[in-house]
């Protein structure tokens, strides 16, 4: 049995010393070709913009509350449901509010027949009191002619300034009416409003949330909170900057934002408000962006990532984003020169746009450079091309021969 064990021993060592990697072949040799994926290097339109995480807010809040007291006897929706202004949302026992209508329409309805009564009488009044004093108008004259005694013109007289006080009197009484009757109309008017309270009624449209008092109960006025709605269409989305960027955002209003969980369909909006101060703690501004929201997509109290487009920068060069390495001295990237060798190439980057990455500075356009393969790569190296199409672009490498379908060189 220790025989077998050394065997199998000396088995694994040789078998272990034969797994070790080969040394790397020499600069130039055909069998040290390294197979990579490679891109050219293009010029597109970039877009200059901030991305930074923000809050999406209600454009309304509305908390419904009973204005009259009673049973809640009717809650025509459910909770969550969307409500259209206007919407029938609850019902509250009138029966009681009612009855106080009908006694005051009934107080009106005596108000205004009393009115008419004193009306009547002012106007009776009024044509006697005339009567009377065209008689002490003629009574004076005979008195001045002695064809009557003084005292028959001071009788007559007297009737006459009695209807007169009786006229007064009437007009009085037909002020005091006339207020007394504007007073039961307005006990008639304050009660049908008090009544009307009894239908509560959606004043936005939005989309309810928690019912807090189920059907049955008995509510206060202005004390309970019976659901909170809110509207979502169109919505706000709030968001800070730093202050630096100020005067970009100032000259663009397109803004862009994406659930957290889903950046494949952004909504636009663009921005609606700059708050009038900087935040001096933070250094960064607060900002509004108002969006319409036509499929729902963002939810009050969610956050959200918010794309903010200040520029456009013209003919930019970019490379896609995993061609770009990382050194001790910056960034750089592998650069396929025509005779299928690689030499690293010092870049600098810019702004990084979806799949791609704006260089500044390094490359000239349609050089090529590698996207895959960089971890098995040195300066100098030969490089076999792979990927979609076989190699790179017509005519930018000389021809060596036929391909296989994979893309390499036999």
């Amino acid at each position: 049995m220790l025989v077998t064990l050394c065997l199998m021993l000396s088995s694994w060592t040789w078998q272990g010393c034969a797994r070790k990697d080969p040394a790397p072949a020499k600069k130039g040799e055909r069998g040290a070709s390294v197979p990579v994926t490679v891109a050219p290097v293009t010029r597109k339109d970039v877009p200059i913009e901030i991305q930074v995480v923000g809050n999406v807010e209600a454009h309304l809040t509305i908390t419904v509350k009973a204005q009259v007291g009673g049973e809640l006897t009717r809650v025509y929706f459910r909770e969550g449901d969307f409500v259209k202004k206007g919407d029938l949302l609850f019902e509250i026992d009138p029966r009681l509010l009612q009855a106080q209508l009908n006694q005051a329409q009934a107080n009106l309805a005596r108000d205004e027949a009393q009115l008419g009564q004193i009306e009547a009488n002012l106007a009776r009044d009024t044509a006697q009191a005339k009567y009377a004093q065209a008689e002490a108008v003629r009574y004076a004259s005979l008195l001045e002619h002695g064809l009557i005694s003084k005292e028959q013109a001071e009788q007559v007289r007297a009737s006459a300034d009695a209807s007169s006080a009786t006229v007064n009197a009437d007009e009085a009484a037909l002020r005091s009416a006339r207020a007394a009757l504007g007073a039961s109309r307005a006990v008639v008017e304050n009660i049908k409003v008090q009544f009307g309270y009894t239908s509560i009624r959606s004043p936005i449209d939005g989309r309810t949330g928690n019912l807090n008092v189920k059907q049955g109960n008995v509510v206060t006025a202005n004390s309970m909170d019976l659901i909170t709605i809110n509207q979502v269409r169109p919505i706000y989305v709030t968001f800070s900057v730093p202050e630096a960027r100020l005067p970009d955002i100032k000259r663009s209003q397109l803004v862009m934002v994406s659930p957290q969980t889903d950046s494949s369909s952004p909504e636009n909006g663009e921005v609606s408000f700059i708050d009038n101060a900087v935040d001096p703690t933070t250094g960064t501004i607060k900002i509004k962006g108002t969006f319409g929201n036509k499929e729902r997509k963002l939810w009050p109290g969610e956050f959200v990532r918010v794309t903010l487009r200040l520029a456009t920068q013209p003919d930019a060069l970019v490379v896609p984003n995993q061609a770009v390495q990382t050194g001790q001295e910056g960034s750089y990237v592998f650069v396929v020169k025509e005779d299928r060798t690689v030499e690293t190439r010092p870049v600098v980057t810019g702004t990084r746009v979806d799949q791609d990455l704006v260089i500044e500075k390094g490359l000239r356009l349609g050089e090529t450079v590698v996207t895959e393969g960089q971890l098995r790569l040195a300066p100098g190296m030969r490089v076999q091309i792979q990927g979609p199409g076989g190699g790179p672009p017509a005519g930018r490498f000389p021809k060596g021969g036929p391909r296989t379908k994979a893309g390499f060189e036999p």
